[in-house]
């Protein structure tokens, strides 16, 4: 499997943050082509306190290629478009990842 993980830090504005998780980019990762699974972790705390992180989104696809299909598909130019402001202001960090399970 292959990923692509966005996590989201704690912001002033919440609902900011929250609008635009729930009316853009879960949408538009959701339709994705060849996407397989999808997870959202809301991140409450750290070992011994308070985290600095929010929300996280995992995306899974099969292999490199299918996420590379979907990330230049019309959807996928749309979602990193979408993230892009949100990463120059550091407030999320992205990458991509190989997953495997033993």
């Amino acid at each position: 499997m292959y990923k692509f993980v966005t996590i989201y830090r704690k912001v002033d504005d919440e609902a900011k943050l929250e609008t635009f998780f729930s009316g853009t980019h879960l949408p538009l990762a959701e339709a994705l082509p060849n996407l397989r699974h999808r997870e959202v972790s809301r991140i409450s705390r750290k070992p011994g306190g308070q985290s600095r992180y929010h929300l996280m989104l995992e995306l899974y696809f099969e292999d490199e290629m299918a996420f590379q299909t979907a990330v230049v598909s019309e959807t996928g130019i749309q979602l990193i478009q979408a993230l892009k402001p949100w990463a120059e202001a550091n407030i999320i960090t992205w990458f991509f990842a190989e997953s495997f399970s033993e």
